[in-house]
Parts: C-alpha cells; structure tokens; sequence
C-alpha cells in the first residue's frame, strides 16, 4: 500500500522527535505526580515556576514621592 501524501517537507531545524517525545513524556509525569501529590486541590498543578516575587524593601521609611511612583509602575 502506497505511504499518505505529505506535501510538507521535513524541518531540518526541528527537534528530534524522540527527544521531543522524552521531555513530553516526563514533563506529563511531573504534572501527574503533582497532581496526586495535591488532590483534592482546587488550584491546578503548573509545570512552569512563577518568578520570584520583587521584595517589599523598606515601605516604613519611604518617601511620600516614592509611594507615588510606585503606583505607577
């Protein structure tokens, strides 16, 4: 039987499909564990790390020009 037509041809540029494949692999084993770790949850697991949050820093001794500023930023 003839192969399926693909009228693209293949991307020299892209990922190893078996690589491509092994990370998916384990990044939907981690999300699965967390997912067990955490149930019953009501917040879904995340496989990416948020930022670390910019520390507060001194707010007592801030000046009133600097409080301003900071709301607009």
């Amino acid at each position: 039987m003839a192969e399926k037509f693909n009228p693209a041809p293949p991307d020299k540029h892209a990922d190893n499909p078996r690589e491509a494949a092994a990370a998916d692999r384990e990044i939907h084993g981690k999300l699965e564990a967390g997912l067990v770790g955490s149930f019953p949850a009501s917040d879904p697991v995340s496989a990416a790390q948020p930022a670390p949050s910019k520390p507060d820093g001194d707010r007592e001794n801030e000046s009133l020009w600097d409080k301003v500023k900071s709301a607009f930023r």
